[in-house]
């Protein structure tokens, strides 16, 4: 893998970086949530700019990958972000869904785990 210079990633929400001033990518595993998916260190600045996007998505625009994204692979980004939202729903918000609103988490939830699967 190769990483190209001067081309911009995009990290969400409007913020873009130059690929080749990169030195870090880590995932957010404390606090992550919408807005905060990955940490991405810079070279020359001591503090990471947080990004919404996933650093596998970030990585395959560093190296930039084939951009013959289909899709199913779109749709399957998406459902995962989603899987990672789900997961910080709590029970309470959860039952008011299924109960007032006719919307089941748990259900829906399960069947994004049974696509991404397969």
């Amino acid at each position: 893998m190769k990483i190209q210079s001067s081309v911009l990633v995009h990290l969400g929400f409007g913020k873009y970086v130059r690929s080749d001033q990169v030195t870090a990518i880590i995932p957010i595993e404390e606090d992550r949530g919408p807005g905060r998916r990955t940490f991405v260190q810079l070279q020359g600045q001591t503090n990471p700019i947080v990004a919404s996007r996933a650093e596998d998505t970030i990585v395959r625009d560093l190296v930039q990958e084939p951009r013959e994204v289909t899709q199913a692979r779109q749709q399957q980004e998406i459902l995962q972000d989603l899987l990672v939202d789900l997961a910080n729903v709590n029970s309470t918000v959860r039952r008011i869904s299924r109960d007032e609103g006719s919307l089941d988490l748990d259900l829906l939830e399960r069947r994004i785990r049974q696509v991404l699967e397969n």
